[in-house]
């Protein structure tokens, strides 16, 4: 027996030796010859990948290095939302009135108050103002107020990020966000010019397009080809476009966020209020719910299971944002618990008490505004798979699970590895900033054994990274039951 027991280990060892060379870089060999082809180091690069029903790892690989997650961080911020708050969580958007209507009269102003909600858009707007309509009120004598004081946030550039303040993706949260404070606009070739469809209703702004046809074919780029201004004039403003779109983009739409809050809000109300044949006096303007209003009408938001599927799947940078500073609210009215405004600070607090209370001790975390859209934001491959592998175990597992991308089908992952063995067998959020490429989630293999995977890359040729994050992907699918390649920790 003595003398089967050395064979049988010395077996084991020779085994052990043969798979080393192939897995130096504590990485697996196609994750690796993918990094080589991008010519991205593996000490800039952190993977785990582990059975969620184990305590053992199967890849382990600079698993403890602090990194920038880009919007994988939305992972903490929706997750963290849905076992704080509930999957049933809604926001309130409601309308006050110091005075009833007398004759289809307000005398005085009508202030909007919002708690916050992150998706809180025209058609939800439109559907408010008629409530105020059939209740009796046809014209405002006064102003229109806008109350965002359930937010405390500090005015924000947002060319600061990327020097692209139009870019929707830049604007700030607002406890009165109203249709992501966008402006839809639909270019359509025609003939030899372009059209351009003003989509979103705006009183006060004017269209002045200068765009010409474009030579070539349709690149990614294209929004990059046009230049779009806002230029004061004596009644409202002017947004002057100009530049150039190819005919063989066909018809797209282009989302811009060209108006301060508060313009935006304005034009926005005064189009659908007349729309809905009412009108109004008075400004509309910033403010708040006056002592003694009355309640009138209200919005109520579909419930958060629903936003953080929006969140994960489109990964939407402006409601994680709005997500994040819910979480510095406490009893849902806008406010905290003990009546302040939510801040970025009282959140930040709020999910490191929550981690600290599940034994999740993430010494590295690092929150700016739970977004991933930051070059502050800092997280482990380590920390995160932990987040994951805690995820799992949790009553809100399946709202959270199924608000991920599913490989080659939807989201952020639709494109990404459609037809292989991996398409619809994982759930993956992914992340991309400069320098940036990150993935995690839920993968299954051949055998139909789940694994939770975390995959971070901080390098200049980041972008590069897609095929080795795909080649982990895969080789997670493709594992058959009895294999032993056990990758142990790289620092």
């Amino acid at each position: 027996p003595h003398a089967h027991r050395m064979k049988y280990l010395l077996a084991l060892l020779t085994l052990a030796v043969v798979a080393l060379p192939a897995l130096a870089d504590g990485l697996p060999p196609p994750v690796q010859t993918a990094l080589k082809a991008a010519q991205i180091p593996a000490a800039n690069v952190a993977v785990v990948v582990q059975p969620v029903d184990t305590k053992m790892p199967l890849v382990a690989h600079n698993a403890a290095q602090a990194m920038n997650p880009a919007s994988v961080m939305k992972l903490v911020t929706t997750y963290a939302a849905l076992d704080l708050l509930g999957p049933a969580w809604t926001w309130k958007t409601t309308a006050w009135t110091e005075a009833a209507a007398v004759d289809g009269v307000l005398r005085g102003n009508l202030t909007l108050k919002g708690s916050g909600d992150p998706r809180f858009a025209i058609e939800h707007l439109a559907g408010l103002l008629r409530q105020l309509q059939v209740r009796g009120i046809r014209h405002i004598a006064g102003d229109v107020i806008l109350d965002r004081s359930a937010f405390e946030v500090p005015a924000i550039d947002p060319g600061a990020f990327d020097d692209k303040p139009m870019r929707p993706y830049n604007v700030g949260p607002d406890a009165l966000l109203i249709n992501f404070r966008a402006l839809r606009f639909t270019l359509q070739p025609d003939g030899g010019r372009v059209r351009l469809l003003m989509e979103t209703p705006s009183e006060g702004l004017r269209v002045d397009n200068r765009l010409r046809p474009g030579e070539g074919g349709c690149g990614s780029n294209w929004k990059d080809l046009i230049d779009v201004r806002l230029i004061p004039e004596t009644r409202g403003s002017r947004l002057e476009f100009t530049g150039t779109y190819s005919a063989a983009c066909g018809e797209k739409a282009l989302n811009l966020s060209p108006l301060p809050a508060d313009a935006q809000a304005g034009g926005l109300i005064r189009s659908l209020w007349q729309e809905l044949g009412g009108t109004l006096a008075g400004q509309v303007r910033g403010g708040s719910v006056p002592a003694g209003a009355r309640l009138v009408a209200s919005h109520e938001s579909p419930p958060l299971a629903d936003a953080v599927r929006d969140i994960n799947k489109f990964s939407n940078n402006v409601m994680a944002r709005q997500l994040f500073l819910t979480l510095g609210n406490g009893n849902g009215n806008g406010s905290g618990n003990d009546g302040a405004p939510a801040t970025a600070e009282r959140a930040r607090r709020r999910i490191g008490d929550w981690l600290n209370a599940r034994g999740l001790h993430f010494g590295e975390l690092e929150i700016e505004n739970g977004s991933g859209l930051s070059r502050r934001e800092r997280i482990s491959a380590g920390s995160l798979n932990r987040l994951l592998l805690d995820a799992w175990k949790n009553p809100v597992m399946p709202e959270f699970v199924s608000s991920l991308p599913i490989v080659g089908s939807d989201g952020t992952m639709k494109k990404r590895l459609n037809g292989s063995e991996a398409s619809g067998r994982a759930h993956i959020k992914t992340g991309t900033l400069d320098g940036v490429k990150t993935a995690a989630g839920y993968a299954l293999d051949a055998q139909g054994r789940r694994y939770a995977l975390t995959f971070l890359i901080n390098h200049p040729r980041a972008q590069a990274g897609s095929a080795a994050i795909d080649a982990l992907l895969l080789w997670v699918a493709q594992r058959q039951a009895g294999e032993k390649n056990v990758v142990l920790e790289n620092e």
